[in-house]
């Protein structure tokens, strides 16, 4: 029944002219590992707290069955080559969302239709692609820093032109928004850990991955 549902939107989606047959990836509930790779299986020290995979998000509601993250492959190269360049600084990466299923936006889409912190999901988000990141700073014990608001925080402080925060907070911004431009990827001016690839586009997907550490 997913599955025709899933086809089903897809054909609704092209009718409406807002998708063509090439922004959506043939469904597949297991991952390729030929076009995606799960994060940890090349940097094991990159820290895991994907929040929507609890209720500790915005919408205080459980979105993913498990915590696994997901990325295209040159993209989870250049988060890997993020983390080399911190770790030589005394930091480290926790990765708080990254592949995001477009079911996922939908529902977000849903519960806050706001263009300037969720993607309508009729064009389809980078999440949705593979190729978007929110992630945030661990010092070198592994202890999440202060990055002046929580993740997923609406409001101008958590903007990157927002400079009335303590001298360390705007530092380490900073330091991520530059460690992550120098490997290819792109800020967004509302929201302080979200970052987009840029060497690279790629389809919508619907990918689901497993929950019991199988894959294709």
């Amino acid at each position: 029944m997913i599955k025709k549902l899933t086809i089903l939107w897809a054909f609704t989606a092209l009718a409406a002219g807002t998708a063509t047959a090439q922004d959506i990836e043939p469904v597949n509930t297991l991952f390729d590992t030929s076009a995606w790779i799960e994060l940890v299986t090349i940097d094991p020290g990159i820290q895991l707290d994907l929040k929507y995979a609890t209720t500790d998000n915005f919408v205080k509601e459980k979105l993913y069955d498990c915590p696994r993250c997901f990325l295209r492959s040159d993209v989870a190269m250049a988060v890997r080559n993020v983390q080399k360049d911190l770790r030589r600084k005394g930091y480290g990466l926790k990765m708080l969302d990254c592949y995001r299923p477009l079911p996922i936006q939908w529902k977000l889409w849903n519960k806050v239709p706001d263009p300037r912190y969720v993607a309508d999901p009729r064009k389809g988000s980078m999440h949705n692609r593979g190729s978007a990141v929110d992630l945030t700073l661990v010092d070198a014990q592994g202890k999440e820093l202060d990055m002046g608001t929580p993740f997923d925080f609406f409001g101008q402080e958590a903007y990157h032109d927002y400079t009335n925060l303590p001298k360390e907070v705007l530092a380490r911004r900073t330091l991520l928004k530059e460690t992550m431009i120098k490997h290819g990827f792109r800020s967004t001016r509302t929201e302080w850990w979200h970052y987009s690839y840029t060497k690279r586009s790629y389809p919508i997907s619907k990918m689901e991955w497993p929950c019991d550490g199988k894959g294709k």
